[in-house]
């Protein structure tokens, strides 16, 4: 019975870690470039039960087996989705789209690369693929919070204003002055980025930059932002399945709850 009490507490743990997942995919339904993320639930080790009796405990022989017993679920892992979001004109010159066209394939996942922004955070280099960027007080091109956006050589890029033009390659055109290529970074295995919010990503080891690399083709497009890969009604209809879940395993609990009670109140009482 106690087994049974932690199980259904395992599984409402679960459902409710999955709800928050869910919810941050629908609050940012319209952050661009933001990478929905799925939820991986996963059982722990099942139990193998065997009868044991007198015929055969202590005689060297195993018993009669019973079946596997559950010993709960939990979710292992958030999992993005780096697929390219829809694509949409804003008209804004300090909007940009990455624009991903032939990227090498994992071949231990079988699942294709991706390519991201590099910016600067605190003297660390992250990534993005939020292209919603602004011109600061110093001219420099950085994101809508303030982390200047890389250059090649991993430096700011800075313009004299917002009238300039960003070609297919992403080279910065400040009034005929070559302000530089916004650095675009390969990444061979997206699933190992670490989330940091924001639309940030933290990769594991150095970043390899997509720039001169001939399997892999990119463009970017000025005045148009990445839409993000949230499919609303999939995750509302998520959330409501979660939820029922969580309910279903709520009730158990209180069953189990119920039962107890009366173990301990009603079973020992002495007439």
């Amino acid at each position: 019975m106690i087994r049974g009490f932690y199980n259904a507490a395992a599984g409402m743990l679960a459902q409710q870690r999955k709800q928050e997942l869910l919810s941050n995919n629908i609050a940012n339904a319209n952050t661009p470039g933001f990478k929905a993320d799925s939820a991986s639930l996963r059982a722990f080790p099942n139990m193998l039960l065997q009868q044991m009796n007198n015929t055969t405990f202590g005689s060297g022989r195993a018993g009669q087996t019973v079946g596997t017993l559950s010993t709960g679920v939990y979710l292992q892992e958030t999992i993005p989705d780096f697929r390219q979001g829809d694509i949409r004109e804003t008209g804004i010159k300090t909007d940009f789209a990455l624009l991903q066209g032939t990227v090498p394939v994992n071949e231990e996942t079988g699942k294709a690369g991706a390519l991201f922004f590099v910016v600067n955070v605190n003297g660390e280099d992250r990534l993005t693929r939020n292209g919603h960027f602004t011109v600061d007080a110093d001219g420099r091109l950085t994101t809508a919070d303030g982390h200047t956006v890389l250059n090649t050589e991993g430096d700011p890029i800075t313009v004299s204003g917002q009238n300039f033009s960003v070609t297919r390659d992403g080279r910065v055109l400040d009034n005929g002055r070559d302000a530089g290529q916004i650095n675009v970074a390969f990444v061979e295995n997206p699933d190992r980025l670490a989330k940091e919010g924001n639309g940030l990503f933290r990769a594991e080891g150095p970043i390899t930059s997509a720039i001169g690399n001939g399997n892999i083709s990119y463009g970017m497009q000025q005045g148009f932002l990445e839409r993000s890969t949230v499919d609303v009604e999939q995750n509302m209809a998520d959330m409501m399945n979660a939820y029922r879940s969580f309910e279903a395993n709520q009730r158990v609990l209180q069953s189990y709850d119920r039962s107890l009670e009366k173990t301990v109140n009603e079973v020992g009482r002495i007439g």
